[in-house]
């Protein structure tokens, strides 16, 4: 087996440099076999890589040597990737630990408020989606202990997921449409994927003669016979991680499976996250992201998505959504 050896000589001082570049073979993935030694297996992107940390230690005044080699007496290729292997497995073992942790955390504020640790919970998971990823990438080997971590990372994330369609799905708050019949629905201006499916909603369910009003400001006083919708102080707005759509959909009382995934899509394109991960969703933003880009007015725009959520709504229901 061939590797890349890096032999450098650092100057004591500045101690900061020493610590860069240290810091920057741990992310390269590179492993100390001797003091001042650094292996990694012989492969293009290693070569780059470490030929900028050559440069990088010439040019803060020390010496480097990189050499391609293949051990033939004393360290064997077994023992070299058992450091590999030793190296990844700690990195592995932290992301399971808080794994667990948020697991842990996770059932404590089911117990006492879900919704308020729903955040957070969502910004760890996503912080150690990160964190895998980038283990992954120096995980030359493929050691099984990668297996685990994904595993205990797609738990979390089916937990959420769970959780996210159990409050999607759970008996609707609010009043229903009666009564939303002739009024006036005043959103912002430049109507993107939120406003355009809740001008949608509006139409379909409680008023197919809605007028709608674009206004400049985020913040508007109504007037009589208006309603607000994704703004704020709106009556129709987002409440914790539920985009305005999502809001709406409950406070209509509607809870058609089907509009259960199209409120799951327009969900994860509207927060810029994957928490539902449906297959449609990025041929669903294109399609959207087409109509901003060739049509200025907002009523065009609701229009020409109108079509579109109309035929996936369509779709769910030809699948029998459960």
């Amino acid at each position: 087996m061939n590797w890349l050896l890096l032999i450098h000589q650092i100057p004591a001082k500045p101690a900061y440099f020493r610590a860069k570049i240290w810091r920057r073979l741990q992310q390269l993935g590179a492993v100390a076999i001797k003091q001042s030694v650094y292996a990694m297996p012989r492969q293009e992107q290693a070569l780059e890589d470490l030929t900028w940390i050559v440069k990088e230690i010439a040019d803060g005044g020390g010496e480097a040597t990189m050499i391609e080699a293949r051990f033939l007496e004393g360290l064997s290729d077994q023992q070299v990737v058992g450091l590999f292997h030793a190296a990844r497995e700690s990195d592995y073992a932290k992301i399971l630990a808080e794994a667990s942790a948020v697991r842990d955390d996770w059932r404590c504020q089911v117990g006492e408020s879900a919704a308020d640790g729903l955040r957070e919970f969502r910004g760890r998971l996503e912080k150690l989606r990160k964190q895998f990823a980038e283990v992954v990438r120096i995980d030359f080997f493929n050691i099984p202990e990668q297996l685990q971590a994904e595993a205990a990372l797609s738990d979390l994330e089916t937990t959420l997921i769970e959780h996210r369609a159990t409050e999607l799905t759970a008996p609707a708050k609010g009043g229903g449409v009666a009564g939303l019949a002739g009024k006036t629905w005043v959103t912002r201006k430049n109507v993107y994927v939120d406003r355009i499916a809740c001008a949608w909603l509006v139409q379909r369910y409680a008023d197919p003669d809605a007028r709608f009003k674009f206004v400049d400001s985020g913040r508007y006083t109504p007037g009589q016979d208006e309603i607000r919708f994704d703004m704020a102080e709106a009556e129709y707005t987002h409440v914790m991680d539920k985009c305005s759509f999502e809001v709406m959909v409950e406070r209509f009382g509607l809870a058609d499976p089907a509009l259960i995934q199209v409120a799951k899509i327009i969900h994860d394109i509207d927060l810029k996250e994957s928490a539902f991960g449906l297959p449609e969703t990025a041929g669903v933003q294109a399609l959207f992201d087409g109509i901003t880009a060739t049509a200025a007015d907002d009523l065009e725009r609701i229009n020409r998505a109108s079509a579109i959520l109309d035929g996936l709504l369509a779709f769910f229901k030809s699948r029998n959504t459960p």
